[in-house]
């Protein structure tokens, strides 16, 4: 059966879901065509649909219907009908008859579900924020349980201090910083910056919030912020700003265990206004994993949800000082419905504001709908992708990599992919080129990065031994995931093969003025090549070869393609598939598309008149 069409044409929009005529056209040359259905599939649900017939004119019968779709981040559908008796069924443009359609042959489509244009395909500078610049000239004011460095190059405290406190040693690291090096960043080919928390908190990291409406003292006030998204925006950078709304500190405004800001707080009065905030169990206050100094927020509290998400909220006072979109910690810790009511709080601030979620696991495959519903996150911190591309990179895994693509392709939408957020490393674990290099990583971990050995002497003290080779395996790392779909987010530092094992040790302050100026310009390149080739932001992705010791994938979208090899292997390899009238963008080791030196890599743009044989 041929020059079959299909097409969903969009009649009326709402947020609640939108209405879709649907028109088919079919030949008649196989015999007459009778109940044609679509069929529609979600996580939960299954719709079919009636397409009733139309006319007939030169031998082609025509279906029409409306359809009306609730809003839906991901639906999948086919078509079928009764061709002489016989049931046919239609997927991808093909026709199969008589057998169950699978998920891998269903067409996608997304119902009022779009990422922000400017995620996509991006590159991003990820910034903890104490380590990484200090822009202000006067000396940090001493503050209750807070130890301050004297200068910036001494070595971070990894583990508790002298008084058994965790995470209180700290650098300064500012805003003010932060302005001062943008040009810096700019010239990675960044567009986006994500910053570590920056309100008042009691720790360096800053994920134990004190008070949700003013920049902590030492990263500066809040007109700093307003300042610093002025000159990103000026660079055409956007700023993302990591918001922790799962639980707070316990030294904070609002639980108040130490009475640092009067008597009042939930901890010390049960009728305060505060006291509604936090999720209690028999009258006992939740505390995150059990750590006593991050009591649990309520995201069912009237009281909670009002102060965050309320026109005027929380999220309102960030938005109005020009950031342009959220990381949501823990964010499959926060309810459902909580997520939409910030989804709704960001997009009447920013239409195309952008929330992006930490989350771990296979999001489309969770029982949740912060994502699936279209109603709540745009995307996510790609972990489980990240976890298959260290898996193959290291140890020639080349099964659960192209598992986890497929998973992609089927069960995602490709905004998501787009969008998600690849990374060198983050906060939460050792240094990228620790994780290439080193053979302390436990293969059989729930995560490649899972370290053998996590003492925090272990990781205090541990150097790399042979540095020339760690870059040599770490660049053809990065060569590989620079060109994946989606955001790929350097880690401060992770530019100059910054060292680190562990989530302590992998947050030194950065080393100005000693950097690694060969890595540097290599990222230099590679960041400018992903900003300039536009087709990357949403390109599709299809491996071309994949085996233990090379892989050759292609990003392409319409007539324009760019492919990329990269060798994992010290030995040199022969390219079977080369191109030809190519244009080479970058080669590392002097490799091209026919040959991979050892650990070596390319990067090549093809147009409408060159052929893949």
């Amino acid at each position: 059966m041929s020059k079959q069409k299909f097409e969903l044409k969009l009649k009326e929009h709402s947020e609640q879901g939108n209405l879709y005529e649907v028109n088919v056209e079919l030949p008649l040359s196989t015999g007459w065509i009778d109940n044609l259905q679509i069929i529609l599939e979600t996580k939960n649900k299954r719709i079919v649909k009636e397409i009733k017939y139309d006319k007939i004119e030169n031998d082609t019968i025509y279906f029409k219907n409306d359809l009306y779709l609730e809003t839906q981040a991901l639906y999948k559908y086919y078509f079928t009908c009764l061709v002489e008796g016989r049931r046919v069924n239609f997927k991808n443009k093909q026709i199969t008859k008589e057998y169950e359609i699978t998920n891998e042959e269903m067409y996608k489509m997304s119902v009022n579900f779009e990422t922000p244009e400017w995620t996509k395909g991006k590159l991003m500078y990820h910034i903890f924020v104490d380590r990484f610049n200090k822009g202000r000239k006067e000396k940090l004011k001493p503050m209750p349980r807070r130890t301050i460095h004297n200068k910036w190059d001494e070595e971070p405290i990894i583990g508790p201090d002298s008084n058994g406190i965790w995470n209180a040693d700290f650098y300064g690291g500012d805003l003010k910083g932060i302005i001062d090096k943008l040009d810096y960043i700019y010239e990675l080919g960044v567009t986006i910056l994500y910053l570590s928390p920056i309100v008042t908190s009691q720790s360096n990291h800053r994920y134990d919030t004190a008070d949700y409406e003013n920049v902590d003292p030492y990263v500066g006030v809040n007109e700093d912020l307003k300042t610093l998204c002025k000159e990103a925006h000026k660079r055409n950078m956007k700023v993302v700003l990591d918001a922790v709304f799962n639980h707070t500190g316990n030294d904070s405004i609002y639980y108040n265990e130490f009475k640092t800001y009067g008597d009042s707080g939930a901890y010390n009065d049960p009728n305060c206004k505060y006291s509604k905030f936090y999720r209690k169990n028999n009258n006992q206050f939740d505390f995150w994993w059990g750590m006593r100094n991050l009591p649990v927020c309520n995201g069912d509290s009237k009281e909670w949800c009002d102060y965050i998400l309320a026109e005027g909220g929380i999220i309102d006072k960030w938005f109005n000082l020009g950031i342009d979109g959220l990381r949501l910690d823990v964010a499959d810790e926060l309810t459902d419905k909580f997520i939409e009511g910030i989804r709704i709080a960001v997009k009447r601030n920013k239409k195309d504001g952008f929330i992006l979620g930490e989350v771990w696991k296979d999001v489309m495959g969770m029982d949740r709908e912060y994502i699936r519903s279209g109603k709540g996150m745009d995307s996510i911190m790609n972990y489980f992708f990240m976890d298959a591309l260290i898996r193959y990179y290291k140890d020639g895994d080349v099964h659960k990599l192209k598992d986890t693509i497929k998973n992609f392709e089927v069960n995602y939408p490709n905004d998501i992919l787009n969008s998600s957020m690849l990374f060198t490393s983050t906060h939460d674990i050792s240094r990228a080129i620790n994780i290439i290099k080193c053979d302390d990583f436990n293969k059989n971990g729930e995560w490649r990065w899972n370290l053998y050995n996590e003492s925090l002497d272990y990781c205090k003290n541990y150097k790399l031994e042979d540095r020339k080779k760690a870059k040599d395996l770490y660049k053809a790392y990065i060569s590989m995931i620079m060109f994946m779909p989606g955001i790929l987010s350097i880690f401060y530092g992770d530019e100059i093969g910054m060292e680190g094992m562990g989530n302590l040790a992998n947050r030194k302050p950065y080393p100005w003025g000693k950097e690694d100026k060969e890595l540097l310009d290599f990222f230099k390149v590679l960041g400018n090549i992903k900003k300039n080739e536009k087709i990357l932001a949403d390109a599709d992705l299809k491996i071309l070869e994949i085996n233990n010791d090379y892989i050759l994938f292609e990003r392409n979208k319409n007539d324009e393609k760019i492919v990329v090899g990269v060798n994992r292997t010290g030995d040199v390899k022969i390219i079977n598939k080369q191109e030809e009238n190519e244009l080479q963008l970058f080669s590392l080791n002097e490799s091209n598309s026919k040959k991979l030196n050892p650990h070596g890599a390319f990067v090549i743009k093809k147009t409408k008149n060159t052929t893949h044989k």
